[in-house]
């Protein structure tokens, strides 16, 4: 069993959905169930229209889940959990501000030491915690960890290992009562069985405490894998505030999921991104040992690359089925190789069935332009293109080229690039090349 666990705080960004991605990929190597969990405790951050969308963007993606859970709706149970540890004295409050806290950890950082929790409130008196209350202190509670080491084979990293206290005692529940993740995490795993769990390598500390929590409720240990983290150009890490980074701006710029799905499944590997994969394939091809060990980094010229080359290869077919325009043959076949997404497409569409299209040309170009006009072939086909422009040069004087052709696409399609006009002209009825050029149009 695996699961992707999303906090409905924010859209999606590819770092995460990476994540979802590769368990979603794993479980289907391991022909095993895959169900999301909402960790939604937060109540003043988590929306409605953040679970909505992280559905809709992972549907999008082309990962089903069998089932989805919500934390917010699970409370009793960690409750329970939480009350177990403290009678057995595993659980244990703390009476320190966040100013305090912040205040201890400066000083031990600025003395060279780690900012590892002092376990002060342990030797707290009755008088003082009674002192405490009387001010209106409300504790929160850490989880104390013992003195054995920690270590697991990380289906990543290989042997993590964690000895002679190297980290804090996590916080289990703040001072409101609110249970946080290293406690609804393990208590979740641990009812609805998970036996793999595979995360960003920013979890490998949570991970440690969280196989201590494990033994202590006496639950089964899942696997444990923590890929290495995506940033962004400069070295920046993921976030949900950043929407150049979330999914809902690739939808938005038409990258194609099959296009991202091989990126984000092959990137920091050393397999070839040069061929589209279906989820099915990626499956098939996944394994840990391709994984490298350090950060990546998220290039998104090499997306939208691999999405130009994808739509490009693509028959007539494949995009019908992929766009919802009524698109022709000929149409498909004289675009498609300057497109880098479904929106040069709908550029395209837009530029070549306009029935308002409005050129712009310059004055001094009105006289090449009327010629333009007199030299149109009757019957547009596919030798019309060379016909035309020869017809031009000879009557202008210009001679025939670069100054004739970016004449003519201007004032056809309004761009100084683009297709071969060849095609394109091929495309327009006579009288629709006429009237872009007609200088009654053009005052």
């Amino acid at each position: 069993m695996l699961r992707f666990a999303p906090s409905p705080t924010g859209n999606l960004h590819i770092g995460n959905a990476r994540i979802a991605l590769l368990n979603y990929l794993y479980s289907i190597k391991q022909n095993t169930k895959f169900f999301l969990r909402f960790d939604d405790t937060d109540k003043e951050r988590s929306k409605e229209e953040y679970i909505f969308s992280i559905k809709e963007d992972l549907t999008w993606l082309g990962i089903n889940f069998e089932n989805y859970y919500f934390q917010s709706k699970r409370i009793k149970m960690y409750y329970e959990i939480s009350e177990k540890l403290k009678k057995s004295g595993k659980l244990y409050a703390c009476y320190e501000t966040s100013e305090e806290l912040d205040l201890k950890r400066k000083f031990l950082l600025k003395s060279g030491k780690p900012p590892i929790y002092d376990r002060s409130s342990l030797n707290l008196t009755k008088k003082q915690i009674k002192e405490y209350v009387r001010d209106g202190r409300k504790p929160h509670w850490r989880l104390l960890l013992d003195e054995n080491i920690i270590e697991w084979n990380d289906l990543i990293h290989k042997s993590i290992k964690f000895e002679n206290l190297s980290i804090s005692d996590p916080v289990l529940l703040r001072s409101d009562n609110t249970p946080l993740f290293t406690l609804t995490s393990v208590v979740d795993d641990a009812d609805l069985n998970v036996s793999t769990v595979l995360r960003g390598d920013d979890h490998i500390t949570n991970t440690a405490a969280q196989i201590k929590l494990f033994q202590y409720i006496g639950a089964d240990i899942p696997n444990f894998g923590h890929f290495p983290l995506i940033t962004g150009t400069k070295g920046s890490n993921m976030s949900k505030r950043l929407n150049n980074f979330s999914l809902k701006d690739l939808k938005l710029k038409k990258i194609s999921s099959d296009a991202l799905n091989t990126y984000l499944a092959k990137m920091g590997t050393g397999l070839s991104l040069e061929e589209i994969k279906s989820l099915k394939e990626l499956s098939e091809e996944f394994e840990f040992k391709n994984f490298s060990k350090s950060s990546i980094q998220y290039l998104p010229e090499e997306l939208i690359r691999l999405n130009s080359k994808y739509l490009k290869n693509l028959s007539y077919s494949e995009i019908v089925k992929v766009t919802k325009k009524n698109i022709t043959k000929e149409f498909w076949n004289a675009i498609k190789s300057n497109i880098e997404s479904l929106n040069d497409l709908d550029v395209w569409f837009e530029i070549i069935y306009s029935k308002n299209f409005d050129s712009k040309i310059n004055d001094e170009d009105l006289k090449v332009i009327q010629i333009a006009i007199e030299c149109l072939p009757q019957i547009i086909e596919e030798n019309t293109w060379s016909v035309w422009t020869e017809k031009i040069s000879k009557k202008s004087g210009i001679k025939k080229g670069k100054k004739i052709f970016l004449l003519l696409r201007n004032a056809i399609t309004g761009l100084n690039d683009g297709p071969e006009m060849k095609l394109i002209i091929q495309l327009l009825e006579r009288k629709e090349i006429i009237s872009r050029l007609d200088l009654k149009n053009k005052k």
